[in-house]
């Protein structure tokens, strides 16, 4: 498909070529310039999106994360319909730094089913801020890539002697899995007092590839059959809420947040298990003073999540001998548990994660900003998997017991403004990361026959007897430079050192048995993954400048990233041989396998492309036009493997239109090839495509309607980054992809993308 990724990448280069050429080079000569305790949040690679960029695109997406798609650089893993994971220059997951309302929220999953993110409704999200290229320690900590900060809507207030009373309530459609959704928000303040709810639900059906693409309809469910274009597994049904309360009095605000998520239903394409309860509870206090010599702020949070996996409706649910073995088209329910009947495969996970910080920014007179603060980070995590029959009892699975990782960390930033035509920002972070886990078990700790006693008590034994305490000391540092060339030009560079220290699902999985592996994957590529606790932390180091050529009121503009990142110790994986305990000395190819995670030398680097610019006022309406081009590489250097799931060659070009109230879009996708993949896991490759998106919408005073159809022409394309697909049939079992066993889930099928959809949403202010 690069016969259409290279003219579009083409076309996007000369859309904007001729206003870069006639950028004027005169020098600066602005004002003075005073330093703000509010920094520049879209500067150089750092890209700020307010509510009123976001809220129409909600109508189109239920995923938070799908907010930031037009971000240069910025990708997706996919996973559940509303839990993508971003990714930002190839790093994702918990190598970005993702904050919401002050919050570190960690994923209480072996699958990652609960993304950050994942716990907004697009409508709730009152801004986004993504640093894409350097991210300055005071939003950073514990990892090594970008940093996302998402926020909920500010507290709102009424005017002295007023009161105030608001609110908003929107819906949504869309056709291709029948989605729809509601929400609604409403406020009620005096002068100092604030009370807001914001609340939304949405739910699915699974949704049509643009055509087929698989040869069978058989689910592992008797007489449940799936179209061969349909996508199984990707349904959903999820409810978020957020109360709020706020008080200010003189130069003090203070704030509290209660949150909760109910989501019945989340399913999987790209993994073994599907989400079918996921509750999550937090509150959150924060306090603002705002003095003449600056800002203080303090924040206590505290989260629970209780999490439950099993097999949805698309997906094999009666396993053993008893139901037909594994080889059944429509397994038998076999009745009761037993050592020949399983009953499905209960996952229970519960977190606690209770956080604090304390922040301040100093003015050093007007030109000057000294950033100084604190963060504390407790978090506890239970993973444990209970009978069900088979080989999976007569006991208790525990993955992890008594999760332990407690994060203190202490940074300094100083930022400068010496001129009109220089910014400048250092910082420093000094992070201890403290882990620790108990003892484990199989389903059998007997070992009389039958049972799983042979493949799990050695693992168990040998992981017991192990020290699993570690504490890393992480040194983080960031020097950031913005210099304003002329009137037209800014130029961003930097240079940072971050650190990571490994997740508890990458150090604390213990067994090497290919069925419990299995259940350890968190990005989706149908692999088993056994933890390593003497991983050492990841330390990565990037060169990153953005050149931004613009016009005085920035209409105009073009923007030129490129990057480069180091990674030493960074946490990949290598195929593992379960029997012998080593690295399997003869790869497995074109098939599902086990791998052990494990430190290795990474480099990644790559280049953003961005800009927009006016084409022409006329009778019919103003027309403009964007575009957008990311390209990544990512390698390992020790063993000459490709980093897995790397985005391709991407760009997007976009006809802008207004007329009055009118706002519309016709977008052009083009992605290239993934043909650099990972042979370790051996990851799958995809073909290129192209897609077309029409969008459309109305604006009235206090009604907005959102309309347009996505791929318009009901294009068939496989993701990228949306690892393989396992969304019906035999999940629990992988196989050699030329050894046919019933409705195993084979090697070889990427997930394909949604077919056309047609959408509409609105939204009434009040």
């Amino acid at each position: 498909m690069s016969f259409f990724v290279r003219p579009l990448a083409a076309a996007i280069g000369l859309a904007f070529s001729s206003f870069v050429l006639s950028t004027p080079a005169t020098a600066q000569t602005l004002g003075e310039i005073t330093v703000s305790a509010e920094r520049d949040k879209s500067a150089g690679s750092t890209t700020q999106l307010d509510a009123a960029e976001l809220r129409q695109r909600g109508a189109r997406n239920s995923d938070a994360a799908s907010l930031l798609q037009d971000v240069p650089g910025v990708s997706f893993y996919g996973a559940g319909a509303v839990s993508s994971l971003p990714a930002i220059h190839g790093l994702a997951d918990d190598r970005l730094r993702i904050k919401v309302d002050g919050m570190d929220f960690i994923a209480a999953c072996p699958n990652h089913m609960n993304p950050a993110l994942s716990y907004l409704d697009p409508s709730q999200v009152g801004a986004l801020t993504v640093y894409a290229g350097i991210s300055p320690v005071s939003v950073g900590g514990d990892s090594i890539g970008g940093s996302i900060v998402a926020e909920t809507r500010a507290p709102e207030f009424a005017a002295p002697g007023e009161r105030l009373v608001k609110g908003e309530v929107g819906a949504f459609y869309r056709s291709n899995n029948d989605a729809k959704g509601i929400n609604a928000s409403a406020t009620v303040a005096s002068e100092n007092l604030s009370l807001s709810y914001t609340g939304a639900y949405s739910a699915a059906d699974n949704y049509s590839a643009g055509g087929n693409f698989k040869n069978y309809t058989a689910t592992g469910r008797a007489g449940h059959r799936l179209d061969r274009d349909e996508v199984g597994s990707t349904a959903y049904q999820t409810g978020n809420h957020t109360l709020g309360l706020a008080f200010r009095n003189a130069n003090h605000l203070f704030e509290a947040k209660l949150g909760y998520q109910d989501m019945p239903e989340q399913l999987y394409p790209n993994q073994r298990m599907d989400l079918l309860d996921n509750e999550q509870k937090r509150i959150n206090l924060r306090w603002l003073g705002d003095y003449d010599w600056g800002k203080l702020e303090a924040r206590v949070y505290h989260e629970t999540v209780d999490h439950f996996m099993d097999f949805g409706d698309d997906k094999r649910w009666w396993y053993g001998m008893a139901s037909g073995g594994g080889a059944a088209i429509d397994p038998l329910a076999c009745g009761a548990m037993s050592n020949t009947c399983a009953q499905g495969m209960p996952m229970y996970t519960e977190s606690k994660t209770t956080g604090a910080s304390l922040k301040a920014d100093v003015k050093l007179g007007s030109k000057d900003l000294l950033r100084l603060g604190g963060e504390l980070q407790k978090y506890r995590l239970d993973d444990w998997w209970p009978a069900s029959g088979s080989g999976m009892w007569p006991g208790t699975f525990v993955n992890i017991n008594d999760g332990e990782r407690d994060r203190q960390a202490l940074f300094a930033e100083w930022e400068s403004r010496p001129n009109a035509q220089w910014t400048t920002l250092l910082g420093l972070r000094y992070e201890r990361v403290s882990m620790d886990a108990g003892d484990v078990r199989g389903y059998d700790v007997d070992p009389a026959p039958p049972g799983s006693f042979a493949m799990t008590n050695a693992d168990a034994t040998r992981f017991n007897a192990s020290d699993r305490s570690r504490h890393d000391n992480n040194w983080d540092f960031t020097a950031l430079a913005r210099y304003a060339a002329n009137t037209g030009l800014d130029i961003e560079f930097g240079l940072a050192r971050k650190t990571r220290s490994p997740s508890l699902y990458e150090a604390y999985p213990w067994s090497t048995w290919q069925m419990a592996a299995l259940m350890n994957n968190f990005v989706g590529d149908g692999n088993g993954y056994v933890g390593n606790p003497d991983l050492d932390p990841e330390k990565a180091y990037t060169l990153s400048a953005t050149f931004d050529w613009h016009d005085a009121t920035r209409q105009r503009e073009f923007k030129l990233t490129p990057h480069y990142t180091h990674v030493s110790d960074y946490i990949d994986a290598i195929q593992w041989d379960g029997a012998a305990n080593l690295p399997r000395a003869v790869p497995l190819r074109d098939q599902f396998t086990v791998l052990r995670y494990s430190n290795a030398s990474a480099r990644l680097y790559g280049l953003d492309v961005s800009g927009k610019m006016p084409l022409a006022k006329t009778a019919a309406g103003e027309l403009g036009v964007q575009g957008m081009l990311s390209y990544t590489r990512g390698k390992n250097r020790d063993s000459g493997d490709d980093l897995y799931n790397i985005m391709p060659l991407n760009a997007k070009l976009t006809l802008t239109h207004k007329l009055g109230a009118w706002d519309n879009a016709l977008e052009v996708l083009g992605v290239a090839g993934k043909r650099k993949v990972s042979d370790a896991r051996n990851e799958m490759k995809t073909a290129g495509y192209g897609l077309v998106n029409l969008r459309l919408s109305h604006s009235w005073k206090q009604v907005r309607l959102d309309f347009g159809v996505e791929n318009l022409f009901d294009r068939h394309y496989e993701m990228p980054l949306g690892g393989a697909y396992l969304g019906q049939g035999t999940t629990m079992m992988a196989t050699a992809n030329n050894v046919p066993m019933g409705v195993v889930s084979l090697w070889g099928t990427p997930v394909p993308g949604m077919g056309r959809s047609l959408y509409a949403g609105i939204n009434i202010k009040f």
